[in-house]
Parts: C-alpha cells; structure tokens; sequence
C-alpha cells in the first residue's frame, strides 16, 4: 500500500459537482503539485477545507475546494485528500488526470474500502456494508446496511468467537494432561459454550432469506389477458404513471421492468405481454417472454378481470402460473365480483379496483405478508445475512455440531479442539480476521471505482 491511488468518486455525467479522492503517503505531496490556494495543502489542518484552482502545469483545469484528512482519521486510516470540483466529465476527468501526472495511481475497484479494511478501519462485514448502502434499492436495504456498517454484525460475530476461544482454551490447557478427565464444571461450561454459539449461528442462518430479498429484491412478475388491468397495477406499486394505460388490448408488448418498494422491501416488479390466443407477429413473441418470465419469478400477481365470468383462457393461465408463489389479484371490483369464488377458493387472493383504488392498500399489505412469510414486518436494524456469510456460517454450524457430538461421546480432546477450530477458523472468514487474499480480491471487485 506504499503507492497514493486517485479515482473520481461520484458518478459520471451532469451534476452540480464532481468529488475525486486521493489516499496514501505522497497524497497531500501530489496535491501540493496540482493546487494552487492560499498556502499548501500539505501544511492545511486535518478535516478542514480551502478554495483554490487544480493546476495542471501552468493551465488551470477548474475552481475547486480540496479537503484534507489525515492519518489515521479518514476513511482509508491514510492521509485522504478529496477536491470537489464542478460537475460534468470533463473537469473531473482532466483533474483525474492531473493527479496522475502528479504521481497518483489510478485506483482499482474497490481499493479505498478494501485500504480501510487492511489498516484496521472496519472489518470485512462493514465493508460489504459500503457496497451494500451504495446498491440499495429501498429504505429497508439501506437500513439494514447502514446497521450492518454501525458494527452489529461485527459485534455479534466477535462475541461468539470469544466465547469459542474460550471453551478452545480449557479444551488445549488439558491436551498437556492427557491423563486427567475435565473437572464436571468446565465440562458443564465448555458444553453450555458450544450449545450458545450453535444456537447463535443458526439465528444467523435464518436471516438468510430476508437479506437477499433486501439485497437484490423480490422477482415479480405481473401477468394476465390483455386488457385486465396489468399496466395499471405496475402503476399502482410504483406511485407513478410508468407504464402506459389505455382500453386498447396488446398496448404492453414487451416486459417493462422497474423496482418497487414495499414496506422497506425491493420488489423487481416486471410488467409483461396479455397472454391471448390470436396475436400477431410481435405481440406473439411478448407472450413468448411473458412465458419466460413467469419461470423465473419469485412471486407471480395474477391479475383477473372480477367483472366477468371466467374463462378457459384465464384457466389456462391460472394453470400456467401455479407452479410459482402467487397472489390473485381481482381487478374491476368496483363494476361487480361475477368471477365463480372456486377459481380463486385455495389461492391468495385480493380484490381490488385499480381504477378507483380500493383495495390496493390491502394488496400491499397482502403482498407484504406473501414475502415476509406471514410476519408483519422486519427489523430492519437487525443484521440480515450474505451468500458469503451464509456459507461459513453453515461450515461453522456442521463443525461444531461435530464439537458437540464429540463432546458428548467422550471423544480424544484433540478431536474437539479441532472442530472447534474449524468453526472458529469459518466465522473468522466472515470478519476477515482469517479472510485469504482471494476472497477479497472477489469481495472488493464488485465495488465502484471510488469506493
């Protein structure tokens, strides 16, 4: 980490400004070199800000403000700085460049969080907290993040890996001693030790599923016959007119895909082609996707038109998508329920009118239930759990299952000590007190650039 790394660290285009970052020992030396203010930036006090012009050579590239924060306070624990010049590509870029000139790397993805995380600034978790808050999609996601970057997870994870190391601790005083049995009461402790962490773990592992919904959101897909109410229902969950309405059958002949949130959850919500029987060329290749669509979703809104009797088509539809999670949504209420109740009888269901909206509160909450398994809500300022967490956690939980095992039939110590420290080794990972550089070449490259 001897070399000063530079990226811009907003995102590219238009803005009112651009912010560049600058991390290493020669960081507050190249900015010596490329700004021109009252005094240098190298004998500015730390977390203060001053006006001048980036220089490159003799030419100026922009009015700025450079902000100088030094080791260890900043974000990387190294000296920082950061110019926040006006917005727009080209100033930013040409700034970049300047920094270059001047002796500054351009910085890989991910690098200024993964510096933090190496110089003891946060643990692994808190990082994946940054990439967390910067890609989260509704209030939820980013709750949740911002708990897991305040140190919830850490502080978790730290509490049971002492308690671990604890019990691993009595278990190797005695290795010494091969000849002398445990006394009752650090046998009682040792036991009730691994019981604790395995009941920790496992509360973990729990979370699983909430923190991927919060994470990539919940995939669904909105289908039913032309004309039913599909583009209006988007619009519905949205707050806004995204799609277009009208009382012409086939308007949507392609999938229109935004987000949602409900409730602090994602919803992937995908917008598809009125399955009908005589379509053209075109609307016939929407249905084909709208096909498509419906295998892969999460969760399935069937949206059934309440004022008429049903149909073999809306049977066949109804056939189609039982396969998936699904919830009935019973458009046009307000005209008249005339739709036979056997359809819908074993289903969830919602009555609704799309038109007046009646009832899509209650198809919110309904939907709400649907993804929270029939808890109202989530804490979301609990910690929810990655894929990578979720694989050393489920290592860790087989170990000390082990431990336990072997604990209870009088196995050699040597046995437990070393699943006990397996599982220490496994949760470990998850705070990078035992991460391999590969792992963190995987985390740290999904991160932006400025990150």
């Amino acid at each position: 980490m001897e070399e000063t790394i530079a990226a811009i660290a907003t995102s590219p285009g238009p803005g009112g400004i651009s912010v560049l970052r600058m991390s290493g020992k020669t960081a507050l030396t190249i900015a010596d070199a490329v700004f021109r203010g009252r005094g240098k930036p190298s004998a500015q006090p730390s977390h203060t800000l001053r006006h001048g012009f980036v220089m490159d050579g003799d030419q100026a590239v922009d009015e700025a403000l450079l902000a100088v924060m030094r080791a260890p306070r900043s974000y990387t624990a190294e000296d920082v700085v950061e110019i926040s010049c006006h917005g727009g590509l080209i100033s930013a870029r040409r700034t970049l460049d300047a920094l270059v000139r001047a002796g500054a790397r351009l910085a890989h993805p991910g690098e200024f969080t993964r510096r933090a995380f190496l110089n003891g600034r946060m643990d692994l978790t808190q990082a994946e907290a940054v990439a967390d808050l910067i890609a989260a999609q509704s209030e939820g996601a980013h709750m949740a993040g911002l708990a897991q970057a305040q140190g919830h997870l850490y502080r978790k994870m730290q509490q049971v890996y002492d308690h671990l190391a604890d019990a691993l601790a009595h278990v190797e005083a005695h290795l010494d001693f091969p000849d002398e049995d445990l006394a009752p009461a650090t046998r009682r402790e040792i036991a009730e030790r691994v019981r604790n962490a395995t009941a920790f773990v496992e509360s973990l592992l729990a979370t699983a599923r909430e923190g991927r919904i919060l994470r990539e959101g919940v995939r669904t897909v909105i289908v039913g016959k032309p004309n039913v109410g599909k583009s209006s229902l988007l619009n519905a969950l949205l707050g806004e007119e995204r799609a277009i309405v009208s009382a012409t059958p086939g308007t949507t002949r392609d999938t229109i895909e935004e987000v949602a949130s409900l409730g602090g959850i994602p919803l992937r919500i995908v917008d598809t082609a009125g399955i009908r029987e005589h379509a053209d060329q075109v609307e016939a290749e929407g249905i084909r996707r709208t096909h498509a669509q419906i295998a892969r979703a999460e969760l399935v809104l069937l949206v059934l038109d309440a004022s008429r009797r049903l149909e073999p088509s809306d049977r066949e539809i109804l056939a189609l998508c039982k396969e998936r999670p699904l919830i009935v949504v019973l458009n046009k209420a307000d005209l008249g329920m005339f739709m036979e109740a056997a359809a819908w009888r074993d289903l969830t269901s919602a009555a609704v009118s799309l038109k007046t909206g009646h009832g899509v509160e209650e198809l919110k909450k309904t939907i709400a239930r649907h993804l929270l398994q029939g808890r109202t809500q989530v804490n979301f300022h609990e910690v929810f759990i990655n894929a990578r967490h979720q694989e050393a956690l489920l290592r860790s939980a087989d170990a000390l299952k082990r431990a336990a095992t072997a604990f209870q039939q009088k196995f050699s110590l040597e046995c437990i000590a070393a699943d006990l420290r397996e599982a220490m080794q496994a949760l470990g990972e998850i705070t990078g007190r035992t991460v391999t550089e590969d792992v963190l070449d995987r985390i740290f490259s999904k991160f932006c650039i400025g990150k």
